[in-house]
This record gives C-alpha cells, sequence and structure tokens, in this order.
C-alpha cells in the first residue's frame, strides 16, 4: 500500500494595505532654496521659500521629507562657496535623495560649468533636479539643451550685474570716496565725519618708525626694538610681523592720501583677488585726511625702500636662498658683471700697513677661486667710478638724442600684443553681443518646442565666448607684465632730463637711475649699457689724470 503525501495547505496572503502601499511608493524630496545678501527683503524670501518647499513636500502623499537645504547670503556663482548645496550633493551621492525641488535655475547655480556638472552627476545617480519656474525635470530627455541656454543665460546676468557694481564703486573713485577699512589701519580710527582720526599715542609709534627707517635701521632692528619697549600693534598683540612694519612705510594714508583700487576681483566667477599692478587705473585722492607723517618723509621712505630693495644675492654661499634681505646701498652691487662668467662683483675693504683700499671682485673668484672664473680682474673703486661718470658724459652732451632713444625704446614696449588684431575694447564689445544673441535665443526657445535646432547656435556662441575671454586674459597679463619695464624706461627718461650736461661726483641714486649694468671685459676696459639700450664701450680712466 502506498504511501500518502502530506496535505499542503496554501494560505492565502494577506492584501496589501493602504499604507503599506504607500510606504512603498514614497519619493525622498530634497529642496534647496537661496538668497545671495543678507537684506531683510531677500532675507524674509529665504524663510518663504523654505516654509513653501516644507508645505509642499510634507503634504504630498506620495513624497517624504529628505531635507531643506539652505544657503544664506551666500552667492552662487560658486558651489564651493555654499555649505549646504555641497551637504545635499553628498546625500544624494550615498542614495539618501530621489528628487530634488528648486525655485529656479539661477537659485541652483550661476555658473554654467557648475550647473552642468553637477546636474550631469546626480542624472546619472538617478536623481532628478526639478525647476519649478522653467518646468524642467533633468531626467527627460531634451532638458540638457534647455539647462545649457537658460544656465548660459543665468551666468551672463550675473556677470551683468557685478559689471554694474564695478562701474558704480569705479565712478565713487573717480570722485574721491573712499571706503576705509579701519580693523587694520594703525594709529586711526573712523572719526565723526566718518574720515581717518588719528589716534596720537599710536602715531608717535608710526613717526617713529619713519625716523628709525630713515636712520639706516632694518625692519628686523625696528621689529627687535618694538618688541623689546613692549608696544602693542593693530591687534594689540607685543608681536611684531615684518609685513605689518613694511606696511605702515608704505601706506600713503599715513601722509593724509587714500590711494583706490589698489587690487580687483578677476570675475564674477572665481571671484580671485589680485593685485593691481596696472591692469586698471587707480586713484589718488591728495589730503584726504590729516596725516601722521610729513609728505616729504613719506616720499623719502618709499626712495629708500627703492633703494633697498632686495634683489638676487651675489653669492649662494652667504644666501643659501638666493635672496639678500637688506640690499646693498651701493649701485655697483647690482649692476656691475663679470664678462667671463656672468656673476655679479662684490664691493670688499683691503688693508695694508694701516692703509684702507676699497676694490671690487668677481664674487665666483671669492667663493671658489679660479674654479669657474679663471681670468676676471679686481678693480679699484675709485677709477671703476671715475671711468662709469666719464661713459654717461660722453653722452649727456646729446641729452636730447638720448632720451629720444630712452622715449623709442618705451614705444616699443607699448606695441600690441604680437598676433592678436581685436583690442580690449574691441573684445569686450563683441562679448556683448554674443550676450544678447544668448538672450535672444532663448526667447526663441521659450517659444518653440523643437529644441534641438538650437543647440548648434548655442555651442557656436559658448565657444566664441570662451575664446574671446582667453584673449581677454592673455592681453591682461601682458599688459602686466610690461608695466614695470615701462614704469622703469619713464623714471630713466625723467633722471636724464632732469640731470646736468656734465657730473661731477659720484651719486648712488642717479646712477641707479641711468644705469642699466655694467660689464667688466678686463682691467682695462668695461661697457656701460643705460637705461634704454644705450651702450658705451669705455676704457679704465685713471683718477689722476686731468678731467674736465
Amino acid at each position: 500500500m502506498r504511501e500518502s503525501l502530506p496535505k499542503v495547505i496554501t494560505i492565502p496572503a494577506k492584501p496589501r494595505t493602504t499604507e503599506q502601499q504607500s510606504i512603498q511608493r514614497q519619493l525622498r524630496v530634497a529642496a534647496y532654496c537661496r538668497v545671495s545678501t543678507d537684506d531683510e527683503e531677500q532675507l524674509t524670501s529665504y524663510e518663504a521659500q523654505k516654509n513653501y518647499y516644507t508645505d509642499k513636500i510634507m503634504t504630498n502623499q506620495d513624497w517624504t521629507m529628505a531635507g531643506i537645504f539652505a544657503d544664506e547670503g551666500i552667492t552662487g556663482t560658486s558651489a564651493r562657496k555654499r555649505p549646504e548645496f555641497l551637504k545635499m550633493i553628498r546625500m544624494c551621492r550615498q542614495k539618501k535623495i530621489d528628487i530634488v525641488l528648486t525655485k529656479s535655475i539661477s537659485r541652483f547655480a550661476r555658473n554654467t560649468v557648475d550647473c552642468l556638472h553637477y546636474i550631469r552627476a546626480l542624472r546619472e545617480l538617478g536623481v532628478a533636479v526639478i525647476f519649478e519656474k522653467e518646468n524642467i525635470n533633468t531626467l527627460e530627455a531634451d532638458s540638457e539643451i534647455l539647462i545649457t541656454m537658460l544656465g548660459a543665460f543665468a551666468q551672463a546676468e550675473s556677470e551683468s550685474i557685478s559689471a554694474n557694481v564695478r562701474w558704480g564703486k569705479r565712478q565713487a573713485m573717480r570722485a574721491g570716496r573712499a571706503i576705509i577699512q579701519y580693523d587694520r589701519l594703525y594709529a586711526y580710527k573712523k572719526g565723526k565725519d566718518g574720515k581717518p582720526e588719528i589716534i596720537e599715542e599710536q602715531a608717535v609709534v608710526v613717526r617713529s618708525i619713519y625716523d628709525q627707517y630713515l636712520a639706516g635701521a632694518s625692519f628686523r632692528m625696528i621689529q627687535e626694538r618694538l618688541e623689546a619697549e613692549q608696544i602693542p600693534n593693530v591687534t594689540g598683540s607685543l608681536h611684531w610681523t615684518i609685513s605689518a612694519i613694511r606696511g605702515i612705510l608704505t601706506n600713503e594714508k599715513y601722509c593724509g592720501d587714500v590711494l583706490l583700487q589698489k587690487t580687483y576681483v578677476s570675475d564674477c566667477i572665481n571671484r580671485k583677488v589680485i593685485r593691481n599692478t596696472g591692469q586698471l587705473p587707480m586713484y589718488l585722492v591728495q589730503n584726504h585726511h590729516e596725516g601722521i607723517v610729513e609728505r616729504k618723509t613719506f616720499d623719502a621712505a618709499q626712495a629708500e625702500l627703492a633703494r633697498r630693495n632686495a634683489g638676487k644675492s651675489p653669492s649662494k654661499k652667504n644666501a643659501p636662498t638666493g635672496r639678500a634681505s637688506y640690499a646693498s646701498k651701493y649701485a655697483l652691487s647690482e649692476r656691475l658683471v663679470c664678462g667671463e662668467c656672468g656673476t655679479l662683483y662684490r664691493r670688499c675693504t683691503w688693508s695694508k700697513r694701516g692703509k684702507r683700499r676699497v676694490v671690487w671682485r668677481c664674487v665666483s673668484r671669492l667663493d671658489y677661486g679660479t674654479k669657474y672664473c679663471h681670468n676676471s680682474p679686481t678693480l679699484d673703486e675709485e677709477i671703476l667710478q671715475r671711468s662709469i661718470l666719464t661713459a654717461i658724459n660722453s653722452v649727456m652732451s646729446q641729452k636730447d638724442k638720448l632720451i629720444q632713444q630712452i622715449t623709442s625704446a618705451m614705444e616699443m614696449e607699448l606695441i600690441p600684443v604680437p598676433g592678436k588684431s581685436m583690442s580690449l575694447a574691441d573684445i569686450e564689445q563683441r562679448l556683448r553681443e554674443l550676450n544678447d544673441q544668448t538672450r535672444n535665443l532663448v526667447a526663441e526657445v521659450a517659444r518653440t518646442e523643437n529644441t534641438a535646432a538650437y543647440t548648434e547656435q548655442l555651442k557656436a556662441i559658448m565657444n566664441e565666448a570662451a575664446t574671446l575671454k582667453e584673449q581677454r586674459a592673455h592681453i591682461l597679463e601682458y599688459q602686466k607684465t610690461n608695466a614695470q619695464a615701462v614704469q622703469r624706461i619713464e623714471d630713466a627718461a625723467t633722471a636724464m632730463e632732469q640731470a646736468s650736461c656734465h657730473i661731477y661726483q659720484w651719486d648712488e641714486t642717479l646712477i641707479r637711475q641711468l644705469v642699466d649694468t655694467v660689464r667688466v671685459h678686463s682691467a682695462d676696459k668695461i661697457t656701460v649699457y643705460l637705461r634704454g639700450g644705450v651702450q658705451i664701450d669705455q676704457n679704465m680712466i685713471d683718477p689722476k689724470q686731468n678731467h674736465s
């Protein structure tokens, strides 16, 4: 008899409740909102955005709250400066968000590159971004072209606003209206009239710093004296830095002036602060307020700073860093070059049987003997100086012609950038035209359903704009590089105009202004190169000879 199989009892599944079905199909929804300033009106809008999205998400049975991410008083031109935005992106990558709601593309990002980068990254993760104002869902096939256009439009709008703000600030500068930051300005506070008011006990310290520096003290010596006397700095600390002392000696506010636009912001996207070295005009407001030091004292300090301006050290043995902490007070230390090895010369004092003799020797010979430089001569200072003066005087009789040569050299520095047919003004005009074309293209897209037809047009506009911006950056960099050379040539021409037709005595300051380099060929011959490109071959002159 066959054994009977056990009876299998099937238990029917319970029908799912409405609550269970709702839980399964609920999507985790987050919202992002932002305002760019701390104005009361915008803060009200900020709170309204948060309340609106909280209510919208919580009242939708298909959604569950994944968070409200809100950046308050922060620019939208860079994602790096928006902590809440970056937090939301991290949660999306952790698969904690399915949908992101935001008011518009301009709230999400005003930088086209950032906007597209994050939208594409979220789309790969399956996260949809819904822009309510434009009615765009980034998971839809035709969304990218619209986002590209509208993102470019938002960036152009941001650039336009930034340009308007810059224009307003520069108009204020032209009118002489100065905005002064007092938190780091030593010896001044904001007065009742809105202008700087002197803090007398700190002003005494400022005058002392100028006096010490002009008396020959180095930055380090001034620092040690201030700290030894336990004089507090601008923050109240007893520790003084070299940069703080240098700042006091170079700040024009201490003689009563204000120099505006020392720095500028590169653009509204990167927002990098750049030192203005000639790219943009500066505005000097003279006698803006009461000065602490006299103008002639301030000017003397600037001349002394220029004289001490540290160049490369002539000896790597003595300065392993390659720079000298205190520039030599002798003009030839920076200009006298060995014709054999190209190394600078150094001033030396020889003493023999109580007699002192000042000579100049090649640094390579001093440091390494004849290992690298074999035949460089030792030059007597008096003979060397007399020979250089003779070379300069030989052309001073033709001073007008020499000034013309210097001016011609300056004009060569100002020639247009090689290979660039468009000027800076032409580039700015063309960028404005492209901006207008982008706006018109966006308006046409809004009136049609066939967005693909506009893809190539938008791509061409964006490529041309990128090329023009690159050209603009190249021109600005070129102008910056040449600005310093042009200034040196202008100084040389001015010094030549003011100099006498015959120089009888050695003047360190005048030599610095006129002479660029002196190359030593032998004990009997040197070549003097003046600023502006004038070259004079000169035989060494014995000072005992009579020179008229």
